[in-house]
């Protein structure tokens, strides 16, 4: 029994294999095209068929079906890293009326609109239709370097007033990477692709999220609001600049590792963000030397240094945040990591007004007493004559 359950199992896989092949190979193209090769992509319903030409050009026809009206279609190569940034693409734009425009776009950036331009490539035809709910990008390129393997990437995402808007973020929109042979035919697809920079820069974005984002608040929440209880002296001062001199060691190597991103993105960089670091970075470094070279109490030179150290240390507070939102913005992670974020900072903020007005309230009733205090000691000298 056991058997032939297993010889059943095996025919159906095979239907289901030879089906799936069909489906990319047995299509028709309303133009009588026909192409020797083809691959059906893992996600978002989309084909890929293409002629390779000796003379380093490929015709290719991207196909993605289950279209809808204002939705657009890209496929891309990128030859400088896996991924969308960098990535030389054929569009097509599916109006409400169901028309279909096709153009070139080369993605300069993250916050890319897919805007027309010209590729890294020649692209002497470019064109697209919409059949039976199938869109479909045909294109010849000519193929740069005389390589025929690359990375490729394609995506789906919405068209508001006209224009491209920002793809889902779903795993099939961050798993639709890959690589594909135009030569040999052989393909390779999957989120794996180009991992080793992903965990690269959400490395760097943990990093600098937990140490200039987290930490630096912290450590000056503590300095604040501990040495106003007198039980915490000096407790509170080796708290702080352990929260500080943590935070600035793991910011230091988050820092390390975006200058080993930007060096690796080929001339693509984010400005703002990019210099937001390096002052902070400057910022986090004159900090520790402040910590090193801070005058006892009783030195007349005392109330500058404080003055020097509280405005640079918020200064750097509200860097760090910025530029946190800024990294998220670059990284463009799943919705509920820049909620979380910005959870925690209103649980801070929160703590921080009910701090606030604890250290009032205790300042205040402090002053009371002492002035009760030295209003009586003053009452106990006019009774011994010295008034």
């Amino acid at each position: 029994m056991s058997k032939i359950l297993a010889i059943l199992f095996c025919i159906l896989l095979t239907n289901l294999s030879v089906s799936y092949a069909q489906n990319c190979r047995n299509y028709a193209f309303s133009s009588n095209a026909v192409y020797a090769t083809c691959v059906s992509l893992p996600v978002l319903n989309s084909h890929l068929h293409w002629n390779y030409h000796a003379n380093g050009t490929v015709d290719v026809a991207f196909r993605h079906t289950g279209s809808t009206t204002n939705q657009w279609v890209a496929w891309a190569l990128n030859f400088q890293r896996p991924g969308m940034l960098g990535a030389q693409a054929l569009v097509a734009l599916t109006s409400s009326n169901g028309t279909v425009q096709a153009y070139t776009s080369a993605v300069a950036g993250y916050d890319t609109s897919l805007q027309p331009s010209s590729l890294s490539f020649e692209v002497p035809m470019i064109r697209s239709e919409r059949v039976n709910g199938d869109v479909i990008i045909y294109a010849t390129l000519v193929l740069p370097r005389g390589g025929t393997r690359f990375n490729q990437v394609w995506q789906v995402g919405p068209v508001t007033n006209g224009a491209p808007s920002i793809h889902g973020l779903g795993s099939d929109n961050r798993n639709s990477i890959g690589s594909v042979d135009f030569s040999t035919g052989q393909t390779a697809a999957g989120g794996n692709v180009g991992g080793s920079r992903m965990r690269r820069r959400n490395t760097h974005g943990v990093l600098n999220a937990v140490s200039w984002g987290v930490l630096m608040p912290m450590g000056a929440m503590t300095a604040r609001y501990l040495k106003v209880f007198k039980v915490a002296n000096p407790a509170w001062f080796y708290i702080h600049a352990a929260c500080q001199t943590s935070a600035y060691a793991v910011g230091v190597a988050g820092w390390a590792t975006g200058l080993k991103l930007g060096s690796d993105s080929a001339g693509i960089t984010h400005t703002s963000h990019r210099n937001i670091g390096i002052i902070l970075f400057t910022l986090g470094t004159l900090q520790v030397f402040a910590l090193l070279l801070r005058p006892k109490p009783d030195n007349k030179y005392r109330f500058y240094w404080n003055i020097y150290h509280h405005g640079l240390g918020y200064s750097v507070i509200i860097l760090s945040i910025i530029n946190v939102y800024e990294g998220l913005d670059i990284l463009d992670p799943e919705k509920k990591w820049k909620h979380a974020y910005t959870g925690i900072l209103i649980t801070l903020g929160v703590i921080t007004v009910l701090l606030e007005a604890l250290t009032w309230f205790i300042v205040l009733k402090r002053k009371k007493e002492d002035k009760r205090t030295h209003a009586g000691t003053n009452g106990s000298y006019g009774a011994n004559g010295h008034a």
